[in-house]
């Protein structure tokens, strides 16, 4: 079996769908989409597909190595999320040639059922029990809603205040058996960071995201051992070494690797895995399509630390038999591969040229903020 072919399709709102076609026939799925930087990936693609045309597929390990490493420079969130894409591909061919899921050969599942989380949004507590409202009606029991922004380096009272009365409307329409992360999107600062997080712990949150951008690992530290709200990180790094410091440095309780981001599906395995070591809990991110969803659930069936799944979309704008939510969870896919079809009508409409842009915040003064 050889690597005959691929194609890369924009798809709305903003997703990168990768193809990839054996010369037996086989079709793989992956996601490479980085949101706002689409175009840059697809190009990545590119040259990582001329580097392993006439491959065979199957060989997972040793072109994951060729594509991170033979072109010298390493990491990063373009050619990470291109390899990504890629490595869903061959994992979905990989699983369609046995006729397995995935799950079965990354050793088999741990459960039985995913549970999931939803995102809500909204900038007061009336907004946000609105969506509470219709989300809580879908039988899930977990949800994200992020901070509204943009937030000062230091910021008011009256904005801790803010976010606090959001979360305490949550907790008093929901009682205790619903968890509340937070995602702080690297919004605040530290100094910000540890005063949103001593008001938020009466309410217990499932966990705060990003509580500072991710760069500077000891700031994140700082923040971790100054509350009993547990960190969470994840989304904006690269590989097991972009992980690394943070797990060393215990700087999060739950690590966040994106599939479509880290590396692949193999990646977030050995990211877990080193998390583990540290009694780290996984939940991986995933704000794209149901090709980086599948891809995602793959992974959790078989990771003895994971703790929740974040999706936007469960795909029934593109998958023939969209996945269907159980009391809050979703069962562990059985088809091989990825375990979706997708559907090509739908696919096909949903086409357009991949400029999408990431949405701007300003502060006040007309200086940028963080988004």
């Amino acid at each position: 079996m050889r690597i005959a072919n691929y194609r890369l399709l924009h798809v709305r709102p903003r997703f990168l769908l990768v193809r990839i076609e054996t010369d037996t026939g086989l079709v793989g799925w992956g996601e490479a989409t980085l949101e706002g930087n689409s175009l840059a990936v697809a190009a990545a693609v590119d040259q990582l597909m001329a580097m392993i045309e006439g491959e065979d597929p199957r060989r997972i390990e040793h072109l994951w190595q060729r594509m991170y490493r033979a072109g010298f420079y390493r990491g990063g969130p373009v050619l990470c999320s291109a390899i990504s894409g890629v490595e869903h591909a061959l994992w979905d061919i990989l699983g369609k040639s046995l006729n397995v899921p995935v799950h079965v050969l990354l050793g088999g599942a741990v459960r039985d059922r995913i549970r999931m989380y939803g995102q809500i949004h909204g900038n007061t507590p009336d907004a946000v029990l609105e969506q509470y409202r219709q989300r809580r009606a879908e039988g899930l029991t977990a949800f994200k809603l992020p901070i509204p922004g943009p937030v000062k380096v230091i910021d008011t009272p009256a904005t801790v205040e803010r976010l606090t009365a959001i979360l305490a409307a949550l907790r008093e329409e929901a009682g205790d058996d619903v968890d509340f992360a937070l995602d702080a999107h690297g919004r605040l600062s530290p100094a910000m960071s540890i005063q949103v997080a001593a008001a938020l712990a009466p309410y217990r949150p499932m966990f705060l995201e990003e509580p500072c951008l991710p760069e500077n690992v000891d700031a994140m530290v700082t923040i971790a051992r100054s509350t009993t709200v547990p960190i969470a990180t994840g989304e904006r790094l690269m590989t097991r070494w972009g992980f690394r410091e943070v797990i060393e440095k215990q700087a999060a309780t739950i690590l966040q690797p994106d599939p479509a981001h880290v590396g692949g599906i193999l990646e977030t395995r050995k990211v877990a895995a080193m998390g583990e070591t540290y009694y780290m809990a996984v939940a991986p991110h995933c704000p794209l399509s149901a090709v980086a969803l599948a891809a995602c659930l793959q992974v959790d069936a078989v990771l003895p630390n994971f703790l929740v799944q974040e999706f936007v979309t469960l795909g029934e704008d593109l998958l023939v038999e969209p996945f269907k939510l159980e009391d809050g969870h979703l069962p562990v896919p059985q088809g091989p591969g990825l375990g979706i079809e997708i559907d090509e009508t739908k696919l096909e409409s949903l086409i357009y040229d991949g400029r999408w842009r990431t949405p701007e915040y300003r502060h006040d003064d007309g200086s940028v903020a963080d988004w």
